[in-house]
Formats: C-alpha cells, sequence, structure tokens
C-alpha cells in the first residue's frame, strides 16, 4: 500500500462539523485536515456530552449500586465474598463502591482526556523513534480524539437500551453487546471472558479510525499504520485481562 499523500496547497480547508461528519463517511478528508489544523476540542467535547447523557439515564434508571452489583457479578471471586458479608457490611460497602461508581462515571471526560493523552504518546512515539514520522503531541491529540467519536454511537445505542428498561445485566465497561464477551463466562474463565469483551465493533471501528489517522498524518505506509495500532491493543488487552484475571 502507497504512502500517505501530501497535502496540496489548493485543498480546502474543512470546519469542524465537516471534520467531525467525514470521520464517519469519509475519514481521510478529516486526518489529512489534522496536518494543516491539529485541534481536537470539539469532538472530545461532543464524546464528553453523549458520554455524560448516558451516565445521567444510567443513574435515573437504574442506580450506581445496581451498576456496581452488575459489575461485581463478572468477577465471581470478589462477588462470593461480597455475598458472604454480613447484611450491614454488605450495604455500606454497596452505598461506598456505588459513590465511587458515581464519581468515576461523571468524571468521564476528564478520564477520556487523561486515557487519550497516554494513548497518543504511547502512538507519537512509536511513529517518531520506530519509524522516523514527526508527529506533534497535539497532532497525535487530534488522531486519538477524532477517532473516538464512534463510542458517540455507542452512548446513544445505551441511552435507548436503558431508557427502554431493557438493560439487564448493565455495566460502564460493557454498555452494549456489540462484542464477543456473550461467548463466555466469567465465572470459568475470566480472562477469556476479558479477552472477547474486547473484540468490540466499535472499538475495531476507533481502531481503524486511528491507523487511517496516522497513515494521513505521517508518511508511513497504510498497513504499517494498522499493525502498530492493531498490536499496540493486542498487548495491553492481553495485559488488562491478564491482571484483570488475577483478581476476579
Amino acid at each position: 500500500m502507497s504512502a500517505a499523500p501530501e497535502i496540496l496547497s489548493d485543498e480546502k480547508p474543512l470546519t469542524e462539523l465537516e471534520r467531525v461528519v467525514d470521520t464517519y463517511i469519509a475519514p481521510v478528508k478529516t486526518f489529512t485536515d489534522i496536518r494543516r489544523n491539529a485541534s481536537w476540542w470539539v469532538p472530545w467535547l461532543l464524546i464528553s456530552i453523549f458520554g455524560l447523557a448516558m451516565v445521567l439515564v444510567v443513574d435515573k434508571k437504574l442506580g450506581m449500586e445496581t451498576v456496581y452489583e452488575n459489575q461485581l457479578r463478572n468477577s465471581p471471586k470478589q462477588w462470593d465474598k461480597y455475598e458472604q458479608l454480613p447484611a450491614d457490611q454488605k450495604a455500606t460497602q454497596l452505598r461506598v463502591a456505588a459513590r465511587i461508581t458515581d464519581y468515576f462515571a461523571y468524571g468521564s471526560p476528564v478520564l477520556t482526556l487523561i486515557f487519550v493523552a497516554i494513548m497518543a504518546a504511547v502512538l507519537m512515539a512509536t511513529f517518531n523513534f520506530g519509524f522516523g514520522a514527526e508527529v506533534k503531541f497535539q497532532q497525535a491529540m487530534a488522531i486519538s480524539m477524532y477517532a473516538f467519536l464512534p463510542s458517540i454511537i455507542k452512548s446513544l445505542i445505551a441511552i435507548g437500551v436503558v431508557g427502554m428498561g431493557a438493560a439487564e445485566g448493565f455495566t460502564f465497561q460493557n454498555p452494549v453487546a456489540s462484542n464477543l464477551g456473550g461467548l463466555a463466562d466469567p465465572s470459568r474463565s475470566h480472562f477469556l471472558y476479558s479477552v472477547l469483551t474486547s473484540i468490540d465493533a466499535f472499538t475495531i471501528w476507533t481502531l481503524i479510525l486511528t491507523g487511517i489517522g496516522y497513515s494521513c498524518v505521517t508518511r508511513v505506509k497504510r498497513g504499517t499504520c494498522m499493525g502498530v495500532v492493531f498490536g499496540w491493543w493486542v498487548v495491553v488487552t492481553l495485559v488488562a485481562a491478564g491482571f484483570g484475571a488475577l483478581f476476579a
């Protein structure tokens, strides 16, 4: 596959709205435009708004205590310990855990910013030191933020499902059944469950967009960019699943 094309001098600059829309229908246009303007606050703002809307609906319809219990059920060892607690201790743990879940849920815009910044820094270093690219941190942030725009659709689906009262077993880690997690029983193999849950349609969409983004901003071939992005995803997924299995 050929290297990413140069930006033509007479190429029309995109507005922020056009960049958001093109991320879904013509991502090459959006990511090529990042070489001209590396602004990333608009996609972050949109992701935050829809993410918080989902949290608000979940809080009103289900409550954070239910969400915490649903998540705990996916960790059989932790669930067994919780079930064996006296009623007063169980109530205290549930109340504290629900409050912590509440803080993390409503603090998701900040957590997203931190996560994307780490992701951007790792990929920027990989491409700059490993492939001789010259990606700036601002550009890496913009690539990742625009690549995360599919999460808006995921939030909207979750809002619809929860709003209709069909959200049994809802967790923020797996708000929509768009992955292979249903093929595994966490009580038998939490590691396998975590890996299969990570094989998510929206995650793969984001990874593909990220690969496209780096191929447009750098002169690295599209296939190589995809290999780097998916390679890091495999590493992070396996490590996270391994740690999760230790405490499940």
